[in-house]
Order: C-alpha cells, then structure tokens, then sequence
C-alpha cells in the first residue's frame, strides 16, 4: 500500500488511492518498520534531535524542534533513557523495548499525515505496548491517517481501534469498523464470550487449528464460510457506496496537502553533523584510520629509509611511489567500503521515507570527515615517508606529493561508494573494488611498461587513476635530476644516463612535463567516481520488496508435540535459589570507572514441572538475569560483570562446568539456525553434536525424530530454515526448532528469553502448549515474558516480577500476585488481564509530568513493601549429593565425533550460498584472469625484465584477496562457532579444522586455474614443474591471507579495525617482497623472514628469469653497445634474488603452517580466555581467597 515493494517479480492488482489520487508525492507519510535501524552511538535524544532537524520542515525554528523531541520523549516514555546510547551487540545502551519506541519517535518527529507502522508493539511490555498505541489514537484524533499491523493486541488496546481488517492466510475474513466487527462475527455464529479479549478470540476464530486432522477439518470449513460471507458482504455494499465514494473522492482530491521539504542544505548540515559525532564515537574507527596512517608510513618509510642515488636506490625509488601512489589509496578503499556496508542500511531506509536525499548523503560524509580522516591521514602519511624516504627537499616538491595522496584519498572514498552502490554486502562490493583495483595497479606503468601493455588494454591506462598519481609522483621525483653515477662527467658522460630523470621517465614510459595534468585528471576522478555513485544509488534500486519476503506465518507444526508428562519421583528435577542475588556493570576506561547495577539484591526460587516466568517493563533486568544464571555474561578489557548473592541447585552451589552442562540457553533470536539447512538436517546434525559419543549413529538420528514429533516439526521437517534473503519456515516454527535444538541432551534446566516476541496469538498459544509439556516431562522452565495473552497466566508457576532498574516487586507463586498486591490496596479488576495489571502498577508513567511523581512513588512503595519472607522457601528434587549433581556435567564433543559432522554440515550449507561460492572463487580467477590480460605474451626484451618482476609482484596481491576471502566468510561462521562454545558443544580445533577443510578446496582449485593462465596465457616456460610452483606459490600465498584474517578476526570483533590492520600488516609484507625495495634495513629484514611473499618472490624469480637473455632498443644501449641488462641472472642479482629457489619454495611451506598454526593459537586464546586467566592469577591475593573459598562445594560437584 506504501509503496515500498519494488521489483520485477512482483505483480498486483487493484488500486491505492490517497485522496481519491493514485499519486501519494504530495502527501506527508512516515513509515516504521519492523528492524530498529538507528546508529548505535548516539543517545535517544540525539537521534530524535537529529530526526526532528531532519524531517521538521525548514519553516519549524530551533526551538520548535527541541521542545517537539522532548513532548515525544514524554510521549513515549523515554525519560529515563533519553541519555543513553542505543548501543548494539557489542556495547551495552537502550533495552529492545526502548530502541523500538525511539524508531517510533523517529517516524512521529516527521509530523506526518500518513503514518504506517509495522508491528510497532513487538518486543514492548503489555505498559508500553498501550501507551504507544494511545499516542497514535491522539495523533489520529488530531487529524493523521494511522496504519498499523499488530500481532497480540491486549483487551484495553482494543477499545482504541477505530477500523480493522482482519486477514486469515492473505484473505480478508472483515474490514470495516471496529464497533461493527464483534456484532458481524456474533450474526456468523461467532459471539464473543464474557471477559475475553476480543483481539485474540478474532485471531483465534480465524486461525487454522492444525493439531490434529479432525481439528484442523473443522477449522479450514469455518474459515471457508467466514472468507465466503465476506465476499458476499463486502460485494453486496460495493455498488451502494461506489458513486458516492467517488464524489467525495474527487472532491477531496483538490486538497492534496502540500509539503515543504527542507533544503539539500539544511540536510547536509545536520548529517555532517550527526557524522561527525558518529565518527568520533567510534574510537576503534578512527584509531584504525590513523594506525593505518601512521603505521603505513613509518614502516615502510623504514623500508626505503634515505634511498642512495645508485641503480638499486633508483629502482627502490620507484617502488617507494608506487607504494604512496597505489597501496595507501588502496588500504583506504578497503576500509571505507567495508565502513560503509554498515552505514548505508540507514541511509537506505531514510532515502526510501524521502528524508535525506542522494547529493546530501553524499556530501555531508566528506564534510563531516574532512578534518578527522580525509585530510589528516594523507597528511601524516606524506609527512612521514616523504622525509623518511630521502625523496627531494624542496617544498613544492613535497606538496606536489601531498596534492597526490590528498587526491587519491578522496578518490578511495569515493570509488568505495560506487562499489557499494553496486553491491550492499562487502563481498560483492570488495569483489568489484578488489578487480578494479588490480586494473589500476595493471596499467600504472610499474609493472608493465606503460607503452608495452598490450594493444588491446593499453588504453586502460588513461582511465587509470593511478597510471595519472604515479606519473606526477614520478615526474614530481625524477625530472630534472642526476643520480650518484659511479664514472667521471657528470650527466653529460654518455655512459650515466641510466642517473638522469629523464632516461629513468622515458623508461617508465610518460611523456615530458607530467605533474599539473595528472593532477587535473586525479580531481577529475575523485568527482567523475562521485557523481557515478549517485547515479548508480539513484537508479541502482535496493530491491527490499521481494529479496525481504517474509516467511509465512503459518505455524503448521501447532498442536502436534508428543509429550510425556513424568512425576518427580522418575526423573531427577532440580530447584533453583537465588539468595540475595544481584549484579553490577563495571565499566572501566582510561579516565573513570562506573558502576551501574543491573539488578538488585533478589531472592527468588524457581521450581520443576511448571513454567516459572520473569516478567518486567523495558530496562528491568530480565534478559541480564537469564544470561548471568546461564553463565553467558563475559567480561572483557572495558567491562566487569560483578555478581554478588547465591545461586543454588536443590541447595549445593554449582560449578560453572554443571551450569553449562545441565541448563540450556535459547536467546531471543533465532540466528544460531543456518538459514541454509533444513529442519530435519538442522536436529540431525545438532543430534550428532550434542549426543554423548556412546549413542551410536542411529541411536542419534532416532533421537532427532523423536524430537522432531515431540515438537510438532513433523510437517515442516524438509523446508529451509531460511532467513530474510531465503524464504523458510514461519517463525513459530523457528521459536520450535531453536527449542528442540536445545532439548536434545534432555537439559534439566531450560531458560528461554522472550520465546513469544513477535509471534501472533495464536502461534504464541501453541509454543506455550509446547514449554508447558517440557516442563511437565521434569523440567524446570524459567521464561521471561513480555506481552502474556490472559489465557496464558493461569499456567504461569512461580513468578518473579522486576521493576526498572532490576528492583524485585514480587517473588512467589503467580497464582498468589494478585491478592498480594490488594494487600497493597491495589485490586485488579475482574476483567483485566493480571499480567497487563501487574505491568501497570510497576511501570512509572513518563508520558505526563503531574502522573509521573505519584506513579514514581506507587512503584517505590511497592519495591520497598515487598519483603523475602512473604513467602516460605521451597525445596524439592530428588538429587540431594553433590556427587549426583556433578555427575549431570557433561564434556563437550571429541574431535573425533565433532569434526566429520561439521564438515558435512559447512560443505551442505555453503555449496547452498551461490554468493559464497563465487566470492570464494572469482578473487583469485579474476586477478588470473587480469593478469593474463595485461601480461600476456611476456617477452624478452629490455622492458620485460620490468614486466616479468612485475608480473611476480602482481602474484603478491594473492595475499590480499585471501584476507577479503576471509573477511566475507569467517565472521559469520565465527559467530555460530561462538554460540555453539557457549553452549559446550564442541572445541575449538574441530571448528578450526572445519573451516581449513572448506576453504582449502577453493583455494586449491582457483590456484590451478590461476597457474593455467600463468603459464598458459601470459606466456611463461609451459614445463610441469613451473605449473605446479605457481600453483603452489598461489595456495600459500592466499592461504596465509586466510590465516591473517582468522588471527584479526578472533581478536577484534570490529571488522572495521581489522581490516584495517591486516592492510596494513599485508601491504609491508609485499613491499618487503624483494622487488619494490630493494635495500630492507637490517632490523626489519628479520621480520622480512616471516613474510610469505618474500619467500614467493625469491623462489619464483629463479624459475622464471634463469636461463632467459633480453635484447633492447638501440637508444637503451651503453656506450659499449651491450644492453643494461642481457640476461636473467644479471636482473636476479640487481634484485639481490639470485638465490636457491628450492630453499625458498620449502621456506614457503613452513610459514604457511606457521601462519595457520599462529591463527589457531589466537582463536583458541580468545575462546579459552589465556590472558583473564592469567591476569586473575596474578590478581589479588584476597580476591583468590575468596575465590578459593567456594571451590569445595563447586569442585566436590564437579569430581561426581
């Protein structure tokens, strides 16, 4: 209806009209989606102040725009938030319920006449979920047109419905008024009961009851007859209201309101600023863009440390302006296009609701940049290796170099942003950066001679930017200078001119006086890549419509577990106490250290064979309680998680080992399912991995069945998982098989966080039909609940009600709540739902100020009112030794047991990604393949002595694409690898030795393909030995990139800075490679020694120039009318590679093991924690007391 399905696969019938018009341009609309897409480092009123700034029109003053952001705060209740960051994954800031009703201010802040909203309530407690609700009434009273969709509405939300269409399966069953609705269902036969919520009574009416044939028969013939009777309703009163529709319609098309957008202006003023603080805020961000500056620059300004003038010197010179003219510009490129894969979601989704326009976006970035990373990092590059270098003193020669490197900063940034505009993801858009690139680096006229490129690419030249950075650079250093020529006379000695700057650029192949021209082009450049990323962002359209098809909602698996209900005395239960337990965050920094509590001191039990439920509003606690009783809550550099209190099994302390071992953890998303695998293949494989090694194979895949019946997955079992891009399964199926994972090695104890969040009545029913039957089978269930239907709190056993700011309110049996809280003078009304009642009292009304002091005082009377003792503790369960205890503890999966099933399983779910597949392959074949276009044929006279060494260098950017090959693939499988340790399911070296035995596949197959256009095409000695050394040079080339990313990768979760980093460390490797410089100073020569690409180089050299004799033009010649150089060992001992090619080629293969050796190494460090283990041992001796204390409870479990 909005407008936002685009593509060609999409087809529709029928018409919008908005006001009485197909056209919606000239109306105000706002769109909330279902993802909170806001940037992470700014707080809830920055964002909201920069949105007002944003979409307020231009005629709206400052003060306007503040006080309309702090009604909304109100409005809301953001009060208590609005100073706090949105925060993500990696730092802490607002709950899910507060980032979901700040991208609702975001949308209200447009001051729009038409507002959509996509399930505006999920993931908001029952509180928040009408107050939100309530400020659309209001908004809709004052005139604006409301959409919204809506899954578990309460009973009070009802009541704020003016119209309704209600949909069974993509079919209308009613659409009309909401007064109207309950008298049109109770005529079909359908009367509402007394004291249920009309909401989820409709949902249910019109859903499909599938849990047993009969069942689902009689529901399909009733939804068939509530379908027909619509059709017949809605059809009968068509042709009554058709003409008078049309009347008022076209009578109210005259009035389209009109909006003022503001200015490109005002736009580029407020993104540059909100860039700018977003930047600043990223430390790991902007350290990344000066470590690569100033790293960059020192090093291998040491590298060609004050080069001498002789022949060597002269060539080092050459690679030193290579390095500044291509391989800074290129580190730049690869950061910003994997920066920009993050922040172009947003200015995606804010370019679909019209707010910001393509011209700002794209200005405001290198505004808000310019002083902090586009003019500072060119500038510390130049004046550090400029000066380290020994290039020419004078101060137009140095800011002629710094003009370079400033220009082809920008020209980085801005290619960046047309890769992204052809690819979103950053394996696509490195694909195309990493390709264009090589071109670049091609027909520089480093490599290759420019003038010997062949005919039918040697016009790629002029579109190269750097054959234009390089050629001034060159011009820059060498025109009108001598060299330390050896022999008397000067430049006018015949026999010198191999010194002059003007043989070394005719050499090179660029015309006389080239240094203002190709200053003109590289500005050229850095505009004609602009401009073509805005065409392409405008024409280029983000296909959200179909590629972000929903899964059905259709939970066809509902009603179809088969569960066993067992009494305590056959199985062994277990009680959880928490006594006195509370938590803080400790957030430590350079400057301060903060302590915020999470939760307060809490005394609760939770008990087997029933649901015991966490309840609370947004910011209270819930999802840090469950994640610190599972022992998922870990510290790192910057934060500290301090427990204090007890936790107790059946009344004996637990080891951390037996925690992990019998409770199971299910998060809030379902993100640990490979959206590539089906059902069936997701339990079996899981089956293999979590079953201890006794169960044979089939005992396993029986297992696996029987879960799949026992959670009703039977008839879903064949379909992918799916995921955003890939159609699958309904997400109540989704909730399903993310719970069976878990109950497959019977865990004891299962927490589960929000299982109900954004499903529908319905499907939430059946999931609690499903938690119900575990926790019947003797488990102890502990759940946290936002928005529980009425129907459901009547099976709710013990409840733990928290309030924000992690104070208890109630702890006890929920059936008791309510009369606790009359004793309290507050009596729950009869028709009300207990859980939307208790959510009420404890929430503080931020919405109006008069109601927010007697609400604040309401909510602390009843934290203070609540005493532990209200209540006697309970104790039940049969396990009453710790022996018995510790013998539940169990070892994750050998390798043995681990590692087949894993590699069956990555090999299923990658060769089901085509995208991956290709970014796998086409790296290493598309460098190949653009070799053999530049070099081929290579020959033998004077020039090819540049271009054979050249092509060898160009063999070295295998490094990089190895290190881009990892950056797309790894994090993602990291981060199942991670939830999978979490939950002990198998080590690290089944996980590492997994992702080796799919990638080295790839690897060998592109690295044959690679030497076949090698040899084949450009032109090098067709023998099988020289096949198979390029072949093996290529795999342990890209294979030591692969390392490389998997050691940054496991110690830095910021992609970012790794990337960063990795450039950096790949980029000295290969000037170090023998070629580019050709004097190392001594001290880094020592680490040359661990460099692949040294070893690459000095044993191909040999290979490929031995034995080979090189003719030259009469005007190369020397007096005595030889050539430079006539034959290959001449050129490998210039080169100081006249060395054992055998030694070199097995030097390779050992730094390759070492490589992935050392990556192994880390990723195990990172996981297994070396560095907090090491720093709590040499930590206070009191705190290791006290430590020691508890050991015996814990230890005398974990020895059963």
């Amino acid at each position: 209806m909005s407008g936002r399905l685009q593509g060609n696969r999409l087809s529709s019938t029928g018409r919008t009209l908005f006001n009485g018009r197909e056209d919606a341009s000239g109306i105000r609309s706002a769109y909330v989606i279902q993802q909170d897409i806001l940037l992470p480092t700014l707080t809830v009123r920055e964002t909201l102040t920069y949105a007002a700034q944003l979409r307020l029109p231009p005629s709206s003053s400052q003060e306007e725009r503040k006080t309309l952001v702090e009604e909304v705060i109100m409005e809301l209740s953001l009060k208590e938030a609005a100073d706090t960051r949105i925060g993500n994954h990696e730092h802490r800031g607002c709950s899910g319920g507060e980032k979901r009703r700040t991208s609702i201010g975001v949308q209200l802040l447009s001051n729009p006449s038409l507002l959509w909203l996509d399930e505006p309530t999920t993931g908001l407690d029952s509180t928040s979920a009408y107050q939100i609700i309530k400020t659309l009434q209001n908004l809709a009273r004052k005139g604006r047109t409301i959409i919204v969709t809506i899954h578990q509405p309460r009973s009070e939300i009802w009541n704020l419905f003016d119209n309704i269409i209600l949909l069974t399966r993509g079919s209308p069953a009613y659409a009309g008024s909401t007064k109207e609705c309950l008298p049109y269902f109770a005529r079909l036969g359908h009367e509402l009961p007394r004291l249920t919520n009309p909401a989820e009574y409709l949902i249910d009416v019109v859903s499909i009851d599938n849990r047993n044939a009969e069942d689902e028969e009689v529901a399909e013939a009733r939804v068939d007859l509530i379908k027909k009777a619509w059709r017949e309703h809605a059809s009968k009163f068509l042709h009554e209201k058709e003409l008078p529709e049309s009347k008022s319609n076209a009578k109210r098309s005259s009035t389209v309101i009109s909006t003022r957008h503001n200015s490109t202006l005002q736009h580029i003023r407020v993104l540059t600023a909100r860039t700018w603080v977003v930047t600043v805020r990223d430390p790991m961000g902007m350290v990344g863009s000066l470590v690569e500056a100033v790293g960059m620059s020192i090093i291998t300004g040491w590298i060609f440390l004050q080069l001498d003038g002789s022949l060597s010197g002269i060539r080092s010179r050459q690679g030193a302006l290579y390095t500044a003219s291509a391989l800074q510009g290129y580190l730049v490129l690869l950061y910003e296009t994997y920066r920009l894969t993050t922040d172009i979601q947003l200015y995606d989704e804010e370019a679909r609701q019209g707010v910001v326009g393509i011209p700002a976006f794209l200005i405001s970035r290198r505004l808000a940049r310019c002083l902090i990373e586009d003019i500072p990092v060119p500038l510390i590059f130049s004046l550090i290796f400029y000066f380290m270098t020994g290039f020419r003193t004078d101060g137009p020669g140095f800011l002629t170099f710094f003009s370079v490197i400033l220009l082809e900063q920008y020209i980085a940034v801005c290619f960046a942003t047309t890769c992204i505009a052809i690819s979103r993801n950053f394996a696509g858009a490195s694909l195309v950066g990493n390709l264009a690139y090589t071109l670049q680096s091609m027909a520089c006229g480093y490599f290759i001679q420019s003038n010997t490129i062949p005919i039918y690419v040697r016009w790629t030249k002029w579109t190269a930017y750097v054959f234009y950075a390089f050629g001034a650079l060159c011009a820059n250093e060498f025109t009108g200078h001598f060299y330390d020529c050896p022999l008397e006379g000067g430049a006018s000695n015949p026999a010198c001119k191999e010194y002059t700057g003007e043989y070394i650029l005719r050499s090179l192949g660029f015309p006389g006086d080239w240094v203002w021209r190709p200053i003109v082009a590289l500005f050229g450049f850095a505009v004609a890549f602009y401009l073509g990323a805005a065409v392409l962002l405008r024409f280029w359209k983000v296909e959200i419509g179909m590629a972000r098809a929903r899964p059905s909602n259709t939970d066809a698996s509902a009603g179809k577990e088969k569960m066993t209900a067992r009494s305590a005395g056959e199985v062994r239960t277990i009680s959880i106490r928490l006594e006195a337990y509370a938590l803080d965050l400790e957030k430590r920094s350079l400057r301060a250290r903060t302590t915020k509590a999470i939760l307060k001191p809490l005394t609760a039990d939770f008990q087997p064979n029933m649901i015991n439920v966490i309840m609370g509003p947004s910011g209270s606690g819930k999802t840090s309680l469950l994640n610190t009783m599972a022992g998922r809550l870990r510290d790192d550099i910057s934060t500290r998680y301090k427990k204090s209190g007890s936790m107790t099994f059946n009344g004996l302390a637990p080891s951390e080992d037996v925690v992990h071992a019998i409770c199971s953890f299910v998060t809030q998303d379902d993100d640990a399912l490979l959206a590539s695998l089906t059902v069936r293949e997701t339990l079996r494989y899981a089956a293999g991995l979590r079953l201890p090694t006794y169960m044979s194979k089939e005992q396993k895949l029986q297992k696996a069945e029987e879960i799949l019946l026992k959670m009703g997955l039977k008839d879903c079992a064949d379909h992918l998982i799916g995921n955003d891009l890939i159609k699958g399964i309904s997400g109540g199926e989704k909730r399903r098989v993310s719970i069976a994972v878990q109950i497959l090695t019977e865990p004891r104890i299962l927490l589960l966080d929000e299982p109900l969040s954004g499903l529908d009545a319905f499907t939430a029913l059946s999931i609690m039909d499903v938690l119900r039957g575990l926790a019947n089978e003797g488990r102890t269930l502990i759940v946290t609940i936002h928005q529980p239907r009425s129907d459901l709190f009547t099976h709710f056993g013990n409840l733990l009600l928290l309030a924000r700011g992690g104070h208890p309110v109630y702890a006890g049996p929920a059936r008791d709540m309510l009369s606790h809280f009359a004793t309290q003078g507050y009596q729950c009304p009869e028709h009300v739902n207990p859980a939307d009642f208790a959510l009420d009292l404890i929430t503080v009304d931020l919405q109006h100020e008069s109601r927010e002091a007697a609400s604040r005082a309401k909510v602390r009377q009843l934290i203070e009112s609540w005493t532990t003792d209200r209540f006697p503790t309970t104790r039940t369960g049969s396990i009453i030794t710790p022996a018995e205890l510790g013998s539940l503890a169990r070892t994750p999966a050998t390798f043995m047991a681990a590692f087949p099933i894993l590699v069956r399983r990555a090999t299923k779910n990658f060769f089901r990604q085509p995208d991956l597949l290709v970014a796998r392959i086409m790296q290493v074949v598309g460098l190949g393949l653009v070799l053999a276009l530049f070099f081929a044929p290579l020959k033998n006279d004077y020039f090819a002595i540049q271009n054979r060494l050249g092509f060898l260098v160009e063999i070295a950017p295998l490094y990089f694409v190895g290190m881009l090959q990892n950056v797309a693939v790894y994090p993602g499988e990291r981060d199942v690898f991670y939830r999978d340790y979490d939950d002990r399911i198998y080590g690290v070296e089944a996980f590492f030795l997994t992702y080796t035995a799919i990638e080295t596949p790839f690897e060998i197959v592109s690295s044959i393909i690679f030497a076949v256009l090698a040899c084949l095409a450009c032109g090098l000695e067709r023998t099988a030995s020289l096949f198979f050394i390029i072949t093996f040079n290529a795999f342990c080339i890209v294979s030591c990139g692969e390392s490389i990313g998997i050691a940054f990768n496991s110690l830095f979760t910021h992609t970012g800075f790794s990337v960063n980093c990795m450039s950096v460390f790949l980029s000295v490797a290969q000037v170090m490679g023998g070629v580019l410089s050709l004097s190392v100073p001594p001290f880094l020569q020592a680490f040359n020694h661990l460099s692949p690409i040294k070893y690459a180089v000095a044993n191909m050299a040999p290979y490929t120039l031995r034995n080979q004799s090189f003719t030259c033009e009469d005007w190369l010649k020397l007096p005595n009318g030889k050539c430079p150089i006539e034959t290959g060992e001449q050129a490998l001992d210039l080169y100081h590679l006249n060395t054992n090619p055998e030694t070199n080629l097995m030097a390779l293969g050992i730094c390759t093991l070492v490589y992935r050796v050392l990556a192994y190494v880390i990723l195990k460090a990172v996981k297994e924690r070396w560095v907090g283990r090491a720093w709590r041992s040499l930590g206070p001796k009191k705190e290791r007391a006290g430590t020691a204390a508890q050991v015996p409870a814990v230890q005398g479990a974990a020895e059963g």
